[in-house]
């Protein structure tokens, strides 16, 4: 079987003189970009660097959008007034787009982060709220069409972005923890995200050949995913990305940007 998936990773999640992730590393595996926008983590100078080291490379820019919470790297509950909410992530996506269009590329996607990532899930008025801010974006109707959503598979997210007109990407993870319900173990849960490359790597090739992944509890679960996420902010992210791709070429897998 033809099998292909995009991969992508959380970059420019730094800010002023502190850097978390090796951007310029992850760009050399990954396909896709999430790039911080400036409320969980990022600033202008550190956008605009990710951006032309992204287009130079030939990787897709997304805008990682979030709440507003530097101190809390965006992974805080947070309770956003929903016309509050459309109108920072559309903030976001156009200050990113501002550096994409600079270094002669666009903004491709949009990817929530951390505590609004996992809260669009499952509630709907955030999730609306989200695609509000999307399709107030200048960014919504550029780079050849509405902008796609990366997103959990069965969430309201994907379901109200649908709704809205706009494509989706259903996503996988190769380094978080499942529930037999398809959702991520909250980070506050031990064992939420694995550490153990070989396991890591493993699971990221079954789930791009096979279409399946292992909850923590034991439940097979099966997936459509065209996207697999890898952690920046995790220890050796860069050289776990760059196994994971190798292993995904060995197993047939072509690693390309989604469509």
């Amino acid at each position: 079987m033809d099998r292909k998936i995009d991969l992508n990773a959380d970059l420019g999640e730094g800010f002023g003189r502190w850097q978390l992730t090796d951007d310029e590393a992850l760009l050399a595996s990954v396909t896709s970009a999430n790039v911080a926008c400036g409320f969980h983590a990022g600033d202008p100078v550190t956008m605009r660097r990710v951006c032309e080291l992204a287009a130079e490379r030939g990787v897709r820019i997304g805008a990682q959008v979030s709440y507003r919470d530097l101190a809390g790297f965006g992974r805080r509950a947070m309770d956003v007034p929903a016309a509050e909410l459309t109108a920072e992530v559309a903030y976001q996506i156009g200050a990113l787009e501002v550096f994409a269009r600079a270094a002669g590329s666009a903004v491709a996607y949009v990817k929530p982060h951390g505590a609004l990532y996992n809260r669009a899930v499952h509630d709907a008025e955030q999730a609306a709220a989200v695609v509000a801010g999307i399709r107030m974006s200048g960014a919504a109707t550029g780079a050849g069409g509405p902008l796609p959503v990366l997103g959990l598979p069965g969430s309201r997210l994907l379901a109200a972005a649908e709704r809205a007109g706009l494509p989706t990407v259903e996503e996988a993870f190769a380094d978080r923890a499942y529930r037999a319900d398809g959702t991520l173990v909250p980070r506050s849960e031990p064992d939420a995200v694995l550490h153990d490359p070989e396991q890591v790597v493993k699971r990221s090739v079954r789930l791009a050949r096979d279409g399946e992944i292992t909850a923590a509890d034991g439940t097979v679960l099966g997936t459509a995913a065209r996207s697999l996420c890898v952690h920046g902010d995790t220890p050796a992210a860069a050289r776990l990305a760059e196994r994971i791709r190798a292993e995904l070429a060995t197993a047939g897998v072509q690693v390309r940007a989604f469509a």
